[in-house]
């Protein structure tokens, strides 16, 4: 894991969630690892290479407490406590600005595409969209959760993907092929 990138990018993830409504610990988890994981499906390597857990929220990076009690400790972010119609919400407020030079655009862009896809949902919706996920669906409690499951879709497979998985079975050979 590159830390100095996971803590930027959590002050990132923070800052940019100033101004929603539904922005908690459960969402900062998701964020991150929906950041995470479509980034190793679609750039082919992840942003922090964190590693994350399936717990019954959904997947938590390991390091996200540590990180952030850091930050408290170090005047670089705070918690602050909102009561909210589910319960009380503990928010990320970062303190500082984000240091993004060691990011490139893409990963950048990635991660404010997925806040801003993110942002309507509260914690409950995200962590629900999460739960849809092969590795969280295909994890035990507390197991890591592994990037190459990025690339296993959690929507059904038509009748065509069907016949090509089962042609290659019987027909191993077409594999570099199809």
């Amino acid at each position: 894991m590159d830390r100095d990138k996971f803590e930027e990018l959590m002050l990132h993830v923070a800052r940019r969630s100033v101004d929603d409504p539904h922005f908690g610990a459960t969402k900062l988890a998701k964020i991150l690892y929906f950041s995470d994981f479509n980034a190793y499906r679609l750039l082919g390597q992840s942003i922090t290479g964190a590693t994350y857990y399936k717990s019954s929220e959904g997947p938590v990076p390991t390091a996200l407490p540590g990180i952030r009690d850091a930050f408290i400790e170090a005047g670089d972010a705070k918690i602050e406590n909102r009561a909210t119609f589910a319960g009380i919400q503990n928010r990320l407020v970062a303190l500082r600005r984000p240091d993004l030079s060691r990011f490139d655009a893409d990963e950048i862009a990635l991660v404010d595409e997925v806040i801003d896809e993110l942002r309507p949902l509260t914690g409950k919706g995200v962590s629900d969209l999460s739960h849809q996920e092969f590795g969280w669906l295909s994890s035990y409690e507390h197991q890591e959760i592994p990037y190459g499951t990025a690339w296993v879709g959690s929507e059904p497979l038509t009748g065509e993907q069907i016949d090509l998985c089962i042609a290659l079975v019987d027909q191993p050979e077409l594999v570099g092929s199809a």
